[in-house]
């Protein structure tokens, strides 16, 4: 997409001083006319921040504070489809007006770079929130969801056909399915299943003509660039249909707390030495943060070890009791229960609370925050545990993740999909600082404080590249330029070989191919080569014709 030129910026205004339906603003206006919908019919579905519900609908899947404060950018307008042809004449108008178009499904991305920007142009959300259907067939263990729908309104329809069915994907049961397989998609299955990417078996995307394609009409390369490659990279993902895999009918589960005064810093050293190792129907993950000392003001360091094993009590007991004594669980520590519920019990919600909760759909908690990853392939010694420790007193809420790989992770080809995280990499890290003062100042000091702590971090973590998941996107790895043109190859690489090591390069190929214009672009989109590097690019997509796909609309 190229910036505005003069004569559309004086189209534009000429629509708007014409039209009966006038925002006085001439994104607003020539979108609307071009889409044609009326909205007496359909009054809720386009969202100006003239309408009073436009701030709510903003703020109702942002989970990152942070990117609906007041000094970040918003969009001129949103636009809630209620159908997939309402997303491909969105498509169509978008590109032939040259307006920027960002995608949002869940709203967990935690630059929010599907709802605001920091890239000049302004821009308009497609915001797919109202597209959930999902549909299970337990006959072919499968199930399409649409990219709206949330993680946790899949596993309660999937639960609701079969109590012995899962599917491998994301712990936190608010996220948008449309984005989340995009970038990998991980969860406490992981271990036994892989990604979520890696057990999707077909896909629709809306590409920059508006036309809608499955796996067959898009071909191998898109399906693969679509799994892992990040979102808003090639088109509007409309859907994914996911493989099930069997789980138990009972599972376990379990959290063992320790402290510092408890040994947890010898504790996780040997945590980093065997969770990679374990049976692969277990996964244990750490969770960080700093606490009082029960009836003190003196702070410590507490580590809880979140569990999920698709299997019995006794079973695991016995496994753990020969791979990771240290840890010390205890018969009392565990709990059995249906895979449904064990996805509340890892995403910390009360046992009181119901399995229902799962449709609303919402995150469990909101506040401002800043996070950053990192993938570990040799253990951290004690020495630079202790490093973080100190640096952990320094901060208000510092918290960090830790994910075991390990596994079926462990089997996967890095080249399989674009997600390359698999092999050699014993775990991976989240770091998270977190607030509740609105101010920008607030917010710089707390940014300031996890940067230096990721500097800290780089001589205990993979190197040439220091990885990082694309899901927790972050924006301190370089992006693109800020007036909208397209980024050369060498600065998008800053970040693309960081999040997708070798297979960037592919991307970079399929994306000039696929989308030669770079329509679909925001702040760390994969780039395309310049046209003087193209020459030696097959036209593999010629195969998708004007009939193939959808008809849209011509306006």
């Amino acid at each position: 997409m190229v910036p505005f030129s003069r004569f559309l910026v004086l189209l534009l205004f000429l629509f708007a001083s014409l039209s009966p339906f006038s925002f006085a603003n001439p994104i607003q206006d020539s979108f609307h006319q071009c889409l044609s919908v009326d909205t007496n019919q359909l009054p809720n579905i386009f969202f100006t921040p003239n309408t009073t519900s436009f701030t709510p609908l903003l703020n109702s899947t942002a989970q990152n504070l942070r990117c609906i404060a007041p000094y970040a950018a918003k969009p001129e307008l949103i636009f809630t489809p209620l159908h997939e042809t309402h997303i491909q004449t969105a498509v169509v108008c978008a590109k032939k007006l040259g307006i920027h178009l960002r995608f949002r499904s869940g709203g967990h991305d935690y630059e929010g770079i599907s709802y605001t920007s920091v890239m000049e142009p302004r821009y308009v959300v497609i915001d797919l929130a109202k597209l959930r259907r999902i549909d299970v067939d337990i006959e072919d263990e499968s199930v399409w969801v649409e990219a709206g729908a949330t993680v946790g309104e899949l596993y309660y329809r999937v639960a609701e056909k079969s109590k012995t069915h899962g599917v491998p994907s994301g712990l936190c049961t608010s996220l948008g399915v449309g984005g989340h397989i995009t970038g990998g998609a991980y969860g406490s299955m992981m271990r036994k299943y892989g990604l979520g990417a890696d057990n999707a078996l077909d896909a629709k995307i809306i590409d920059a003509n508006g036309r809608i394609l499955d796996r067959k009409a898009m071909g191998e390369d898109v399906f693969w660039a679509i799994r892992g490659g990040g979102g808003g990279n090639f088109g509007v993902i409309v859907s994914w249909k996911l493989k099930l895999v069997p789980v138990p009918e009972t599972v376990t589960v379990f959290n063992v707390q320790r402290t510092l005064e408890q040994g947890a810093t010898k504790i996780l050293y040997k945590w980093q030495q065997v969770a990679h190792k374990l049976d692969e129907n277990l996964f244990i993950r750490v969770l960080i943060q700093s606490s009082n000392i029960p009836n003190t003001t003196q702070k410590t360091i507490s580590t809880t070890y979140n569990a999920l094993f698709l299997g019995s009590v006794s079973r695991v007991q016995e496994i753990l009791k020969e791979s990771f004594p240290e840890l010390g669980l205890e018969k009392k520590d565990c709990f059995e229960m249906s895979w449904l519920e064990s996805v509340l019990f890892i995403a910390g919600y009360p046992s009181t609370v119901p399995t229902t909760v799962l449709l609303a759909g919402k995150p469990a908690f909101l506040n401002y925050f800043k996070a950053k990853s990192d993938f570990v392939t040799n253990p951290i010694p004690e020495s630079g545990l202790e490093g973080i420790w100190q640096r952990y007193f320094e901060e208000e809420n510092p918290f960090m993740i830790w994910n075991p790989y390990g596994g079926m992770m462990a089997k996967i080809p890095e080249s399989s999909i674009p997600f390359p995280h698999r092999n050699g990499t014993l775990f991976k890290i989240q770091y998270v600082t977190s607030w509740m003062d609105p101010e920008k100042e607030a917010m710089n000091k707390h940014v300031d404080w996890i940067r230096k702590l990721y500097n800290y971090m780089a001589q205990y973590v993979s190197m040439f590249p220091r990885q990082a998941y694309v899901n927790y996107r972050d924006l301190d790895l370089g992006m693109n330029d800020k007036n909208g043109d397209d980024t050369s190859f060498v600065k998008a690489s800053s970040w693309g070989t960081k999040y997708f090591k070798d297979n960037f390069n592919r991307l970079v190929k399929i994306k000039t191919e696929f989308d030669p214009d770079n329509f679909f672009k925001h702040e760390q989109s994969i780039p395309v080569l310049p046209l003087k590097s193209r020459s030696k690019i097959t036209q593999r997509f010629k195969h998708v014709k004007k009939g193939k796909g959808k008809k849209v609309i011509q306006h």
